[in-house]
């Protein structure tokens, strides 16, 4: 297995977003992550997205890969009740990228609990929780847009 690259976090800059929208509209990307945004292709729906959440309480981050972008992480909701999420473009999976990355995001943001969901065959976001200590609570049911489906999902929690 190769050395897991260097992996930072920063805040998000503006110049980030067309990254961002290119990796969010990658179809394989689309289906493993399914809950998604109705029309992903929206860009305008996207940038106003964007402009409320980096305008909100969340922390959102821009994950580096050897300085390069390659997607977002943040930690987003009120208080007790706050979700994790991350996304990481697809040529980058399987390299241990989305688990620094979530490793810092939560080093930085002690609070807890934390939530996060996955699909429950996203094998590898589940994985990814997993290893930065989050477990398995409960399981719901719920549209998935990217799927146009009711599908299963994980429901997750870290408490310390």
């Amino acid at each position: 297995m190769e050395p897991v690259p260097d992996v930072a976090l920063r805040p998000v800059h503006d110049s980030d977003l067309p990254v961002f929208f290119r990796q969010m509209n990658d179809p394989e990307s689309l289906r493993m992550a399914a809950f998604t945004a109705a029309d992903p292709t929206d860009r305008d729906a996207f940038d106003a997205h964007w402009k409320r959440i980096l305008a909100s309480s969340a922390v959102n981050r821009t994950i580096l890969v050897d300085g390069d972008v390659v997607g977002s992480a943040a930690v987003y909701g009120p208080p007790g009740e706050r979700e994790v999420t991350y996304w990481v473009d697809r040529a980058y999976w399987g390299r241990g990228i989305a688990t620094a990355a979530l490793r810092a995001l939560l080093a930085a943001v002690p609070e807890r609990p934390l939530y996060a969901r996955a699909a429950a065959d996203n094998a590898g976001s589940l994985r990814v929780l997993e290893k930065c200590g989050f477990v398995a609570t409960a399981r719901d049911r719920g549209f998935a847009n990217a799927r146009g489906a009711e599908i299963d999902e994980v429901v997750l929690s870290l408490r310390a």
